[in-house]
Parts: structure tokens; C-alpha cells; sequence
């Protein structure tokens, strides 16, 4: 199951961000660095104990652990190392058996105060040895921190790639080794060198939430995320980026009037489905009317109507062969259009897609509508996009790699380029409207399976029917839609259909059920 967030701070920032808040604490007589470099260590041995103390299902502070356990600290020579020092040398008073491993005995000044603290403490030093990693029962990672923005050097990959072969439960400072603290992207190393960054069991992230945490690959490597803000949140001006997660759901979903009717409740149009696809539009139309439209019209082939209303006879179905004034009626009925699942690139879905863009109704676009969009680009500012990155990459004419490496620059470029609400798909969504940026950090590896993206259109118009603004309505959805996947998860992620997402739609959008 995925980790509950919701005890992280909602404010995410950069490591320049971060940096400067540091520099402002200090200036403003908070701390001296090395002291902001003494809480981190402490920080990160409290997590150490607590954790172990943990897995030895006790809750005996793990000084009690024998000292025939075997823990590395892997430091590098910057200030990330610094606090791994500290962590070690608390470790050896508390009476544990430690050794440093170290790629160098000289770096910043930081570095080389702890380092002659931990000496004194009797601390053992040596160079980082691979034979040592892999017989390692506890690893302290502090090998590069956020300061990595290029390559990682083939030697510390080297380390790296031990550290994962590795059966030791693993600790990383701030952010794994090898991952961009402002990305989440591993961005490669030296020709020959294994992929370079640390798989950790936790990472505690320090002073501020690095934004590329919750998003990308980072996902995968930081384990559980854990955070110590070290006294510094008021020396950090407020942040455009922010996380949300299913805390925020209890805020959207009031009971409804007792005099109600299905008018109030949002008429939504959903476009799609070409002949072979008609499980797209089906499942993006019940999608919609399970987050609580009132009234959905599909728009779609004449052949799928069985499809459709066979098992869902309380959606609307107009069978559609050629774009007529009927169609052209539909859209004018409809509070929100949804237009794409299953629409398919071939004469019937592009005319749709012509037809839909002459409308001036708020516009869901989804799949092939954003394969079209991308052959005729346009800007609009009321509609809301959801390309997965595949999609994003084709909207932007670059590689899903170029994507993938920096998800916040590919989601604002989207943006500047088309307008609108824009939801970058994948580990960690990614929102932005040309002002706010949301990292939504929900849902799991179930929702890699068809339809599942069919399902989050049809949940994001269904809520801008009911009155929600384009933005809100795709950051609860995707809330919504990822919760659904977590909740739909307790029976396993391999074999989860999107299908299964529906009853937990129906839960999700009730507050009184969540």
C-alpha cells in the first residue's frame, strides 16, 4: 500500500530554496551551519533508533542491539556526509558498532568538523570498500545529497549499485544518492556504470520537502518519506509548489440539498470510442456519473451502444456515424465535454475532435484528442489536458526520456504552450495552470493498466459539472482517482482493472463515507 503522506508539510521547494533559508537562519543568528549540520545528524540517528527499534519489534532504543550488528555510514565530502558523521558518531556513544566509509577525508569545513568529532568519539574510518557494503546489515546513506545535478561519477555509482546489491535496510539523508532533489530524475552516469542511485527503506528529508521527492523516480527509491524541518520553517518564504494528498477530500464533498434534482448535479458529453474502443468511453462515462453527474450523454459509435448501456442503462447514448447538427446540439446541452477515450485519429475522431473545438463549453482532453492536439496545436485557456507522458512528449515534439527528466519544466512548457489546466500523469501527477504547481503523490502501480486513465477524465468532468473550476476540479480528481486506486489496491495491485476503481469513486466523493 502506498505511504500516507498527510504528516508532511503541503509546502515543497527547491534545494536552492532551501539553501537560502539555511543562509538565512544563519544570518539572522538562528544557528551556524555546522550546527544546522549537528540537528540534521540527530535528526537522522532519532530516525535511525526508532526505525530499528522497529524491525526488532521492540520499543527499546536499539543502543540495546548487539554490537555484532554491522552498520556503515557512507559520507561524502559535502555537508550531506557532515550529517552522516554526526548520525555515526551518535551511534557510537549510544554504544553501537559503526564504521565510516569515506570516498575522501578532506571536504567542505563542515564535513571535516564532524569528521574530527567523530574521531575523537574513537570512531573507525575507511575507504568505502564493496566487500564491506554487501556484508553490511544497516546502511546510513550520506553519500551526495541534493548537491548532484550532473552525472554521478562511475566510482560512486559503483558504490551505489553495492549499496542495492545489498541485503542491509537502508537510510538516506535528504534525498537517495543519485536521485535530482529538484526533479526526482536519475540522470545517469558514466558509460559502463550501473544505474546510479541509492533504493532506500526511508529517507528523511531535511529542512524543507524537496518537490522532486514526491514525483518521478523518486518515487521508487525513497522509500518511506519521513522529514525533519530543523527549526528553519519560518525562514522560508511561501512556496508556489504544493503537495495534496486524501486529507484534502473531506473539504470538497458537502452533503447535497435534501430538494436536489439530477439538473443540478452537472451535465456532462463524453466523446470516444472508434470501433474497437468502445471500453474507453465506457469507462470514462460511468467514471462521471460515479463522482455524482447527474446526467452523462456518450457520444460514440451506433455499434457500441450494447456496450455501453447493457450493464449501464443510466447513461445516454447517441450512435454517431457522421458529425451533424445533432451532434452539434449534444455539445450545447452539455456543462462539460469530455473528449478522447477511445476517439482513435482516423477521419470519424478527428472530425469530432473539429466539432468539440468549435464549442466554447469548459473541455476535458484525453488520449487521442491530445495525439490531434498535437498535430494542430492551439492554445485555450478553458479546457484541462491530461497527457501521460508518452502524450506530453508528443505535444512537446521531444523523447518521453526528455520528459521524464524534468516533469515540472515539461508540465509549465505544456502550459505556456496550449493554456489551460495541464495534469502530467505518472508516478507522482503533476498540475499546473500557469500559476499553481500541485504534486499529487497518490494512487499506485495497479492504476499501469488500460483505462485507468479513461476513468480520471471522466471523474474530472463530472466535477466541473458540478461547479467546481477547472483547476480544483482536476487536483481533487486526481486525489479522487488515486485514492480509488489505494482503497481498490488492498486486494493487490498486479490485476487491478480500472474497472474496480468505481465503488471507491462512489465512497471517495461522499464525505460522510470517507
Amino acid at each position: 500500500m502506498a505511504q500516507d503522506l498527510s504528516q508532511l508539510p503541503t509546502a515543497l521547494y527547491t534545494q536552492e530554496q532551501v539553501k537560502q533559508a539555511e543562509l538565512l537562519a544563519v544570518s539572522q543568528g538562528e544557528s551556524t551551519l555546522y550546527g544546522l549540520v549537528e540537528r540534521a545528524g540527530t535528526a537522522a540517528f532519532e530516525c535511525l533508533t526508532r526505525h530499528l527499534a522497529r524491525r526488532q519489534g521492540s520499543q527499546n532504543n536499539v543502543a540495546t542491539a548487539p554490537n555484532s550488528t554491522r552498520m556503515l555510514v557512507l559520507a561524502g565530502s559535502g555537508n550531506n556526509g557532515a550529517d552522516a558523521l554526526v548520525c555515526a558518531r551518535l551511534m557510537l556513544e549510544a554504544g553501537m558498532a559503526v564504521t565510516a566509509g569515506l570516498q575522501s577525508t578532506t571536504g567542505s569545513a563542515e564535513f571535516e568538523q564532524a569528521l574530527c568529532a567523530y574521531r575523537a568519539a574513537g570512531g573507525v574510518v575507511q575507504d568505502i570498500d564493496i566487500e564491506f557494503i554487501l556484508s553490511a546489515e544497516v546502511i546510513v546513506d550520506g553519500l551526495l545529497g541534493t548537491g548532484l545535478t550532473g552525472k554521478v561519477r562511475q566510482s560512486t555509482a559503483a558504490i551505489i549499485d553495492g549499496v542495492n546489491q545489498s541485503a542491509a535496510w537502508v537510510l538516506s539523508l535528504d534525498v537517495p544518492s543519485g536521485i535530482i532533489a529538484d526533479t526526482g530524475a536519475v540522470v545517469g552516469a558514466e558509460p559502463l556504470a550501473p544505474v546510479p542511485a541509492i533504493m532506500a527503506d526511508v529517507t528523511l528529508c531535511f529542512a524543507g520537502v524537496k518537490q522532486g521527492l514526491l514525483t518521478s523516480k523518486a518515487r521508487h527509491h525513497c522509500g518511506l518519506l519521513e522529514f525533519a524541518d530543523l527549526g528553519l520553517s519560518r525562514y522560508f518564504s511561501p512556496s508556489s509548489v504544493q503537495r495534496v494528498g486524501g486529507e484534502i477530500l473531506q473539504s470538497y464533498f458537502a452533503a447535497r440539498a435534501r430538494d436536489s434534482h439530477k439538473g443540478q448535479s452537472g451535465k456532462v458529453t463524453v466523446i470516444g470510442g472508434d470501433y474497437g474502443l468502445a471500453g474507453a468511453i465506457r469507462l470514462a462515462s460511468e467514471a462521471c456519473l460515479r463522482a455524482g453527474a447527474g446526467l452523462v450523454t456518450v457520444i460514440s459509435r451506433p455499434e457500441h451502444q450494447l456496450t455501453v448501456n447493457v450493464s449501464r442503462p443510466e447513461l445516454m447514448f447517441w450512435g454517431c456515424d457522421l458529425v451533424d447538427m445533432e451532434v452539434y446540439l449534444r455539445l450545447g446541452w452539455a456543462q462539460v465535454i469530455v473528449l478522447g477515450p477511445g476517439l482513435g485519429r482516423q477521419d470519424w475522431g478527428y472530425n469530432l475532435f473539429k466539432a468539440a473545438g468549435l464549442s466554447d463549453k469548459p473541455c476535458v482532453l484525453d488520449a487521442d484528442a491530445l495525439n490531434l492536439l498535437s498535430q494542430e496545436p492551439r492554445k485555450q485557456p478553458n479546457w484541462v489536458l491530461t497527457p501521460h507522458p508518452g502524450e506530453a512528449a508528443r505535444l512537446l515534439d521531444c523523447s518521453v526520456a526528455d520528459i521524464e527528466r524534468d516533469r515540472f519544466a515539461a508540465v509549465r512548457s505544456m502550459q505556456q504552450k496550449y493554456g489551460g489546466v495541464v495534469l502530467l500523469k505518472g508516478a507522482g501527477t503533476v498540475i499546473y495552470d500557469g500559476q499553481r504547481m500541485i504534486v499529487a503523490p497518490v494512487g499506485n502501480p495497479g492504476l499501469a493498466s488500460g483505462g485507468c486513465g479513461d476513468v480520471l477524465s471522466g471523474i474530472i468532468g463530472a466535477l466541473m459539472a458540478q461547479g467546481m473550476d477547472n483547476m480544483q476540479a482536476t487536483i481533487v480528481a486526481v486525489v479522487v482517482h488515486g485514492c480509488a486506486a489505494d482503497l481498490a489496491a488492498r486486494q493487490g495491485e498486479r490485476g487491478m482493472l480500472a474497472s474496480d476503481l468505481m465503488p471507491f469513486i462512489r465512497q471517495l466523493v461522499n464525505s460522510d463515507l470517507l
